[in-house]
């Protein structure tokens, strides 16, 4: 079976169990996520090829982190994740991506992003639910991180935290790509 396949499979059953869980039909999580319900149909069927949009917003609604959904079974007690093993869930038009490497277990898990922009390039991301954390840290060049309407600047050696519950945005700046580590704090109480 592809690697393709398998990841979709996942998925598909991921977001069924959680659906199931949190007690919604697929025409209730639709309205809330803002997903069509065809779109849905075909996701849990492992047909779809939902956009990282769309993750975003499901996981958020089913009160779960991105890579509950995407991830099969715990492997043990260490894991360790090489960047190359992970396919990027966003890929910028100027070469940026940003890449999903773990979620940790646990009531209050948190999601490790390793993101790259190039100069000029952006993602704008939707408010998640209260209660969500986000955290970067900039390990090489510079980047403008737009939170409620607010820019502020970061540049390699800071980092800067926020509650990610307004629209925010992440544009890369300066001359040279900028390297980051995001990391996403769901709180224990967060469900739908």
């Amino acid at each position: 079976m592809a690697e393709t396949e398998v990841a979709l499979r996942t998925l598909a059953h991921n977001v069924r169990a959680a659906r199931t869980r949190a007690g919604l039909s697929l025409d209730e999580l639709g309205r809330r996520a803002k997903v069509s319900k065809g779109a849905l149909v075909a996701l849990e069927k492992a047909q779809g090829n939902p956009n990282f949009a769309t993750l975003v917003r499901l996981a958020d609604t089913l009160g779960v982190s991105v890579s509950a959904l995407l991830e099969g079974p715990a492997e043990g007690r260490v894991r360790v994740v090489s960047a190359d093993a992970v396919m990027p869930l966003w890929a910028g038009e100027k070469g940026g991506e940003a890449r999903l490497m773990l979620t940790t277990s646990g009531p209050a898990p948190v999601e490790v992003w390793r993101w790259k922009l190039e100069p000029g390039e952006e993602y704008p991301s939707h408010p998640h639910q209260a209660g969500v954390v986000e955290t970067v840290s900039i390990t090489t060049g510079q980047m403008v991180l737009v939170v409620d309407g607010t820019e502020h600047p970061v540049e390699a050696g800071q980092t800067a935290t926020f509650e990610g519950d307004v629209p925010h945005t992440y544009r890369g700046s300066g001359t040279a790509a900028c390297h980051l580590i995001m990391t996403v704090h769901i709180p224990p109480a967060l469900s739908p």
